[in-house]
């Protein structure tokens, strides 16, 4: 019976141990990139820490391993980013937190893959990501008077459950308010308040995620190349998102790529070489040569069935309205001329912004069609008004006016690979399906 109790005492005081460093989490842990023998997962603190992690495969918790310690710091927004190396392929682990040596537990599975080596030994993998934009939270103080603007954060609980393996968040990932702009506290503030929100934390521990940002994480509404801030605004996105690179040829940005299986995508930067909306000299430009250059590159080199291009605007639209790349007709031009004279095959572009979601569609004489996926807003305020633009590229039955999210499928053999498109209500109900084969984006 001594034994029997002494061991219930010694449990109980590793839970309280374990609660005691519990304290010091204020968001996380997420999985970032996934690679076939690295993967990089993220916490954040509420003050200076030591983290690490625990992990194992799924099938065999005897092969235990712990990664490196970080120490958080005040300068990196008590954020730490550690990468897992020497990793098997297409594994499946199950993590465990470490702060201050002592484990905090989550009320959820903390669970992360490595990518599978199929290359000449099968078909790719079927897999499935998710992708959403617009994420408004409410700061009561530092919020506009009235209505908030945010709302349905339930909906982060109905993506967590999609048993998706990764996300793409289009943009305006968060909102920062004019008391942020100018400082790069008031960066890391709003930064910190929106990862920090309780329904998010499941999303986060439930899949891989990547990120592009758009104005709103970037700076200002409609901000451009003279943001002051934008090197402390750049930092905050690097700190805060698990991406694989951040920026192209040594040049700063947030630009990127990675591939899932035999898919690529392509993570634009439309923020930080940005000319003004409103110049009427000079260079209009919302990408910049440079990172043209690099995307048409990349994509003439790239033999994946589908090639994702992700922006956080409207590339396809033909209306010149708010930040729609038609206000940029020559860059548009320039980007859609440059896809065709290379014969480039199985672009899809993937938007937000906008707070509604449509899928476009521009036919070309003698090529395939080409899509954009625009979907958008995620807890942001929508615009159901946006149903009576003139937007001629709008495919029939795709206009949602309410808060939602998509899920897409990559499935089939090699040479028959599928895409599913579901755009999804905030309770994770079909609005619409698309299917588009692999097959149909070859002239």
């Amino acid at each position: 019976m001594k034994i029997f109790f002494r061991a219930i005492t010694i449990a109980f005081l590793l839970t309280q141990m374990g609660l005691s460093q519990a304290k010091y989490l204020q968001s996380g842990p997420m999985a970032g990139y996934s690679e076939m023998r690295e993967v990089l997962l993220w916490v954040q603190t509420n003050d200076a820490a030591a983290v690490k992690f625990a992990y194992f495969p799924d099938d065999n918790p005897k092969e235990k391993r712990f990664s490196r310690t970080v120490n958080t710091t005040h300068e990196q927004a008590y954020t730490a980013k550690i990468a897992l190396e020497s990793l098997e392929p297409g594994t499946h682990y199950t993590y465990e937190l470490y702060i201050n040596n002592k484990q905090v537990k989550r009320p959820y599975p903390l669970k992360f893959q490595t990518q599978a080596l199929w290359q000449w030994r099968n078909d790719p993998p079927p897999f499935k990501f998710l992708i959403g934009s617009c994420n408004y939270i409410n700061d009561t103080p530092y919020d506009r008077p009235g209505k908030p603007y945010g709302d349905g954060y339930g909906i982060f609980d109905t993506m967590a459950k999609q048993q998706a393996d990764f996300m793409v968040w289009l943009g305006d990932n968060t909102y920062l308010r004019e008391v942020d702009w100018y400082s790069r506290s008031g960066i890391m503030y709003r930064y910190t308040h929106t990862r920090s929100v309780a329904e998010m934390q499941p999303l986060l521990a439930a899949m891989h995620h990547y990120a592009i940002w758009d104005d709103h994480d970037y700076g200002p509404n409609n901000s451009d190349a003279s943001f002051r801030q934008k090197a402390d605004a750049l930092d905050a996105f690097t700190y805060f998102w698990g991406n694989p690179t951040f920026g192209i040829d040594n040049q700063p940005g947030a630009t990127t790529m990675f591939q899932w299986g035999d898919v690529e995508f392509y993570l634009l930067d439309n923020r930080y070489y940005r000319s003004s909306n409103n110049r009427l000299s000079g260079q209009h430009s919302i990408l910049g040569d440079q990172q043209i250059d690099w995307l048409i590159n990349a994509l003439a080199t790239s033999t994946a069935p589908f090639k994702f291009v992700v922006l956080g605007g409207q590339i396809l639209s033909n209306l010149a309205v708010f930040e729609n790349h038609a206000n940029y007709s020559a860059e548009r031009e320039k980007i859609l001329d440059a896809i065709a004279q290379n014969n480039i095959w199985g672009v899809f572009f993937l938007s937000g912004d906008r707070h509604h979601s449509e899928l476009s569609e521009l036919r070309r004489r003698g090529q395939y069609s080409l899509y954009d996926l625009t979907v958008s807003p995620l807890t942001a305020g929508p615009n159901p008004r946006a149903a009576n633009e003139a937007n001629a590229l709008r495919m029939a039955d795709t206009f949602v006016g309410e808060r939602n999210f998509a899920a897409l499928e990559i499935s089939g053999p090699r040479r028959e690979r599928v895409l599913k498109i579901s755009v999804k209500n905030a309770s994770g109900e079909d609005l619409w399906t698309k299917e588009i084969a692999a097959k149909d984006l070859r002239n």
